[in-house]
């Protein structure tokens, strides 16, 4: 396989310790409950506001904490105990129940009112219209007694989950087939930025950049997050200096850009993630950008984006333009990188000609707490079982070989494909809609009709990626078995939580609404994407299939076929074709200026300046923005929840 340069690169950041320390004492658990009950709120509250939340900053944030506090009872953290404060500050921030807000949001929106779907959605996802809990924006109800419980249910199996087949994976394509891993060392490396800060801190660099960045959060914060969450508290509209999400320019440029969506999005985060991101990566982005300012106009010209018409903006624009030709454009794509990747795994495997050692599954290195190799295979069998029994239960007029093909055939083998690109390469890779087609051939075949099957906890997992969560794990000197333990822990807090935080902020207002700009701004349109497809298994005319177009679809593969080809033997940086194929993904591409410039400055001046170090200082950096952004959001957050709350109260 051909050896990406800029990747090589990566390579080398971090070396596995000899030795290996669980790092699960008491500071773990009262991480878990600081984590959940301070940091969450405001990572939800961001999610809703700008569309992004505060898992970096939580976890710095816990980390500076806890690290002061022990300097201050002449103690220091671990390296051990660091990483596990990071993995259960990212555990404990995927907010379950933000998904009932969502559903609750769906079963009410006009989007569902328009496809005429409202009536199907099951009572287990979202009670109906009408329903007093709708009305009084509460989920302690009884009809929401059921998606609750099956929520619950779900997250229960997951966590098992977590350490079945892409644990294994991780085995097999670490330990034995060896392979490098790129991606996991920058993880790793980020995630151990705060160890010098039970150091001498004189002599580290760590801490400098960090707190450099952290101030640039905290100064930005305050302009982006800060002053339009208060000014909205006291005065009837917020004060907001910087446009939120984006720099609305579609009808501005609709004469001479037809078609097209134009804006900007201001966000100052977006210049760190592009010195971030590999620079082939986000200059791929920017031309796959450029060809869609070309491509549509055209397009409209020739009368394939007939659906759009003067006056849409960015919603509405990129809405009609996926109808009518980027669908199924990148469905093409997608299937090109997924040929690219099955092809590129076919082909290095043939190259070691079989030359590995099996027996490293069944002898791990001593410390790193593994479990056995055979009963992570028996937890995937298991939990994979437990997803088939609850579909078939939820939806027992689908066919249910359907989900069996799916746990047992698909997912294995689309897991392995991404687990040693992800080794190889760092890229992960899926097949796009293979979920979606199996439901529709259910319906045009087995006779099934509704839109049940599209809620169902489908076995359609890809646990490649997790492979590079376990070698990052390896690499911090983390045994497996203090993480299993975190989990352990951190799930009721999580649980608990995410239940009062989602009922807290519905009762604050309406969702979406005003009081949260970016799920009024962006949930139609995400509504109007996800159940244009449900309309594929209903009986009659349906949206999807409009939409749908093979031509195109066959257009997108060939051209990312082309497009590999042409690189590889031009000897051009592959990760281009994976930019590209954002860069056509149609979704707003209003951050891509921002980050193109930050790649520019990392790539033209601070890798000059600084030499390959710039490697390490970038995600360093990053991750002390998003401190600061994350520390001026909890602090909004705090404002906002202490003023509503009073103004709910009866005096």
């Amino acid at each position: 396989m051909y050896m990406d340069k800029e990747l090589q690169e990566y390579r080398d950041l971090m070396k596995p310790p000899t030795t290996f320390e669980e790092g699960f004492d008491w500071k773990a658990i009262v991480g878990a409950i600081f984590i959940g009950f301070l940091m969450m709120p405001g990572s939800m509250y961001l999610q809703l506001v700008i569309g992004q939340g505060i898992g970096p900053a939580a976890r710095w944030v816990t980390i500076i904490l806890f690290a002061e506090v022990a300097k201050r009872s002449y103690t220091e953290l671990k390296q051990q105990e660091i990483f596990l404060l990071y993995y259960m500050a990212g555990a404990a921030l995927a907010s379950p129940f933000s998904g009932l807000l969502w559903n609750q949001y769906l079963v009410q929106s006009d989007a569902a009112k328009v496809l005429g779907l409202t009536e199907f959605i099951p009572t287990w996802v979202a009670p109906q219209p009408g329903s007093e809990s709708l009305l009084e924006r509460t989920f302690l109800h009884r009809d929401w007694l059921i998606p609750i419980l099956l929520l619950v249910g779900s997250q229960i199996i997951q966590r098992i989950d977590h350490f079945g087949l892409g644990y294994a994976l991780y085995r097999i394509t670490s330990d034995v087939e060896k392979l490098p891993f790129p991606m996991a060392s920058v993880g790793a490396l980020g995630t151990m930025a705060l160890a010098e800060s039970t150091e001498d801190r004189k002599t580290g660099w760590k801490w400098r950049v960090f707190s450099i960045g952290g101030m640039i959060g905290l100064t930005f914060g305050a302009i982006y997050v800060l002053l339009p969450a208060v000014s909205g508290l006291i005065f009837e509209q917020p004060i907001r200096l910087i446009p939120i999400p984006w720099v609305e320019l579609t009808r501005h440029t609709e004469v001479i850009l037809p078609a097209v969506a134009t804006g900007i999005m201001l966000d100052l985060g977006l210049v760190f993630i592009g010195m971030v991101l590999p620079f082939w990566a986000v200059m791929g982005g920017l031309i796959g950008l450029i060809i869609t300012i070309i491509l549509n106009p055209v397009l409209y010209e020739h009368g394939v984006l007939h659906r759009w018409h003067q006056g849409m903006e960015t919603v509405e624009t990129v809405f009609a333009n996926n109808f009518d030709f980027y669908m199924s454009f990148g469905i093409g794509l997608g299937l090109a990188i997924g040929m690219i990747g099955i092809w590129n795994v076919a082909r290095s495997f043939v190259k070691s000609n079989g030359g590995v050692d099996f027996s490293a599954l069944f002898n791990p290195p001593p410390g790193r707490g593994d479990i056995n190799f055979w009963l992570s295979i028996a937890i995937y069998i298991f939990s994979t079982l437990a997803y088939v029994g609850l579909c078939i239960w939820l939806v027992p007029s689908f066919p249910w070989i359907f989900f069996l093909l799916y746990g047992f055939v698909y997912t294995p083998f689309i897991s392995y494909i991404t687990a040693r690109m992800e080794g190889i390469a760092g890229q992960f890779v899926s097949l796009p809609l293979v979920r979606e087609a199996g439901f529709i051939a259910g319906a045009k075949y087995f006779g099934y009709h509704g839109i049940e099957i599209w809620y169902a906890p489908i076995p359609v997992h890809n646990y490649g990626e997790a492979t590079v969560h376990f070698r990052q794990i390896e690499l911090t000197g983390t045994s497996l078995r203090g993480i299993i333990k975190a989990e352990f822990v951190v799930f009721p807090v999580v649980m608990i939580a995410s239940l009062f935080f989602s009922q807290f902020l519905w009762q604050l207002a309406p969702l979406p609404s005003s009081n949260f700009p970016y799920a009024q701004e962006l949930w139609h349109l995400q509504a109007l994407n996800s159940l244009l497809m449900q309309t594929a298994t209903l009986d009659g005319s349906s949206l999807f299939y409009e939409a749908l177009n093979g031509t195109i679809v066959f257009a997108g593969l060939a051209l990312g076929v082309a497009m590999y080809s042409v690189l590889i033997t031009l000897g051009l940086p592959v990760l281009l074709v994976y930019g590209v194929v954002r860069g056509l993904g149609q979704s707003t591409p209003h951050g891509m200026i921002l980050e193109v410039v930050g790649a520019l400055l990392g790539r033209f001046y601070f890798l000059k300046r600084y030499g390959p170090r710039w490697r390490q200082y970038a995600p360093v950096l990053l991750a002390g923005f998003s401190c600061g952004m994350g520390l001026t959001g909890m602090f909004a957050m705090g404002c906002t929840l202490i003023l509503k709350s009073l103004g709910r109260l009866a005096y």
